[in-house]
């Protein structure tokens, strides 16, 4: 079995357009391209799905305020409350800390 590889957008467009020419023989072109049976899948699901843009690397992309569902801004302010409730514990325990060590010295 072919272990995957690193691909660039226009190795992954021309993996895909040759599995679609010879009638998604998905070994063929893996082999041929010394990727993975997968990646050949996953990126022809992807074209099928999205054309050209589902071939896109979008790994730690970080969606716009517009592109996110109700609850996905909603998961988004809950983690930004914890951020800060968290910061703020941190600064309280600091603060009395210092008071302590005033008390003390």
């Amino acid at each position: 079995m072919a272990k995957g590889r690193k691909t660039t957008f226009e190795e992954r467009i021309e993996i895909v357009r040759y599995c679609l020419e010879n009638e998604r023989n998905y070994q063929r072109t893996a082999e041929l391209f010394a990727v993975s049976y997968q990646q050949v899948y996953g990126w022809t699901k992807k074209y099928d799905a999205d054309g050209v843009h589902g071939l896109e690397d979008r790994r730690g992309r970080t969606k716009q305020e517009e592109e996110l569902t109700n609850e996905e801004k909603l998961e988004r302010r809950i983690q930004q409350i914890e951020r800060e409730n968290e910061r703020l514990r941190a600064e309280n325990l600091f603060l009395k800390k210092l008071e302590e060590i005033e008390r003390r010295g």
